[in-house]
């Protein structure tokens, strides 16, 4: 049935101009994907996990492993090499360990129990590929990296294979859907249909304290502030440090590359030998055709995908984009996902520190000054709410169904907020909560742009999938609706005034309280000494 006939060239254009714009969508290529499926008796696999490293038939699941390939090296005189010995170890443990987990696991549904278990597909794979190759010297972007690759995942595959074959097939016998796969064809015993994935494992390499996956290290340098309010300390990585110590340097010396490093993630513009310079390179500095090169390699050698960011400084053209999704293509990559530089608010890892430019700096200083000078010569109050105040009431869709926004002002100054979910608008309670929130920082003086501020920055995954199926919904959470139908009620209000102050209330209670001692009662000192340290106190997040 053809339920829609499209101009494919067209279509291309629009994925590229998406995923230059945004990082999105990322890119699979289901032919190439069933080329390689396994069990094609059962159906063509057209979709993957989120990140794409686990193509799947419907109700499969997904069953990970990696290995710290950061721990497989020996030292061999002041040089570190591959522990082929210690590698194979793992290789082999990891491969049980992964097909014990599908029966030992406990599934949502029966159906996803039956398919998994019809399949047995595991998927092992690596992280801290980047910190292997700082300690073998071996540059991201080489030849020499290109062919290690190969080498290392050819190696982890036919182990993993070898043991799911000759071992576990031999205790527990063949994956059930065995004898129509194309194992069963040729004859080949097998455990599990698929043994080997490349995950992006954010989250464990970040527990490893390695690199994640295949990636290069997106920074040479990290900055980290201390909870206890110690200050921000910046940190080198590992292997880098290490280098540096090795090649004599003191710990002065590499305090003050430390900092350098810290302000732009690379070594650019430093005076360091160039074995130095060469070696510990990011993933900016690596030209998009190599990242997709070291992606293919390892792909050469993976039963499922591979999952890894192919990174785009901001400069880059949609051209640039398309070049390098066709050439992952032509590689034999099974997807791909690419991202610019700073083409998103918000991005996980940014390198490097934003230095601000004096006027910024002056005109912080200067808000600070003002600020405290306002804390210490009027003390901060709680406005008195007058018996009437006009305003206006909006009705928005969410993420969660309907909202009832009410803003009411005084002297032209948003004064309040009420919220009302309506019988599909999620949690009544909540909803209020955030209302009751926002009015009692409007009656303390806080600004109405700070806010605004902070409601706009929340994010909801909810709101962002009902999004997806509703083109009619904007805005990224409910609390960023109430802080845009805010900001639009100011803007009409600065259109019928010719000034706009957001303390307008404050002043308004601080005039009438020199007037009604009743109302001094009210009055809430806030810029008291720290019991501590006997420091004047902030307030901040």
């Amino acid at each position: 049935v053809i339920y829609m006939k499209i101009n494919p060239r067209l279509l291309w254009e629009k994925i590229v101009e998406s995923a230059w714009l945004t990082g999105e969508p990322g890119v699979i290529f289901n032919d190439t994907i069933n080329k390689y499926n396994p069990t094609p008796q059962l159906g063509r696999i057209e979709s993957t996990t989120p990140c794409g490293e686990q193509p799947l038939l419907p109700y499969e699941s997904c069953n990970l492993g990696s290995i710290n390939l950061a721990n497989m090296v020996i030292a061999d005189t002041k040089r570190y090499k591959i522990d082929w010995d210690r590698l194979r170890d793992a290789i082999h443990v990891a491969t049980r360990f992964l097909d014990n987990i599908i029966d030992i696991n406990k599934y949502p549904l029966p159906k996803i129990e039956k398919r998994t278990k019809l399949t047995r597909k595991i998927g092992l794979g690596v992280m801290g590929w980047a910190d292997l190759l700082f300690k073998l010297e071996i540059p991201y972007d080489s030849a020499e990296a290109f062919h290690l690759a190969a080498e290392i995942m050819s190696f982890i595959q036919k182990e993993s294979h070898a043991y799911s074959s000759e071992v576990l097939a031999k205790e527990r016998g063949c994956f059930p859907a065995w004898k129509e796969s194309v194992w069963g064809q040729q004859n080949i015993p097998m455990r599990n249909a698929t043994t080997t994935t490349i995950a992006p494992t954010g989250t464990i390499s970040l527990i490893a304290g390695v690199s994640s996956g295949i990636e290069p290290v997106f920074a040479l340098a990290y900055t980290k502030t201390l909870v206890d309010g110690g200050g921000v300390i910046t940190e080198l990585n590992p292997s880098f440090l290490e280098a540096l110590r090795q090649r004599g340097y003191t710990a002065d010396e590499i305090e003050t590359i430390a900092s350098q490093v810290s302000q732009t993630g690379t070594l650019r513009g430093l005076s360091l030998p160039r074995d130095i310079t060469e070696v510990f390179v990011t993933a900016l500095e690596i030209h998009p055709f190599d990242h997709v090169q070291m992606q293919a390699m390892f792909q050469n050698y993976t039963d499922n995908a591979v999952s890894k960011t192919i990174n785009f400084n901001n400069d880059v053209t949609p051209d640039d984009i398309s070049e390098t999704l066709l050439s992952a293509y032509k590689l034999g990559c099974k997807g791909i996902t690419v991202y610019r530089d700073g083409s998103r608010d918000s991005q996980p890892l940014t390198k490097g520190q934003k230095v601000k430019k004096e006027e910024e700096v002056v005109q912080e200083q200067e808000s600070e000054a003002n600020i405290v000078h306002k804390i210490k010569t009027k003390l901060v109050t709680k406005a008195v709410r007058p018996v009437e105040l006009t305003g206006i009431t909006k009705q928005v869709r969410t993420g969660c169904g309907t909202m009832f926004i009410t803003i009411n002002d005084y002297n032209g100054a948003i004064y309040e907020v009420f919220l009302k979910a309506g019988a599909t608008g999620g949690c009544a309670a909540f909803t209020e909560g955030t209302a009751r929130l926002i009015s009692i920082a409007l009656r303390y003086g806080v600004p109405v742009e700070e806010i605004i501020d902070q409601l706009r920055s929340v994010r909801c995954d909810n709101f962002r999938h009902q999004s997806g199926k509703d083109p009619q919904l904007k805005g990224k959470s409910c609390p960023d609706v109430v802080g845009r139908i805010m900001q639009e009620f100011i803007n009409g209000q600065k259109e019928k005034q010719s000034e706009y102050s957001t303390l307008s209330i404050l002043e308004a209670t601080y005039q009438a309280s020199l007037k009604d001692e009743s109302l001094l009662k009210m009055q809430i000192p806030i810029a008291v000494l720290c019991p501590e340290c006997g420091q004047e106190l902030r307030m901040a997040e």
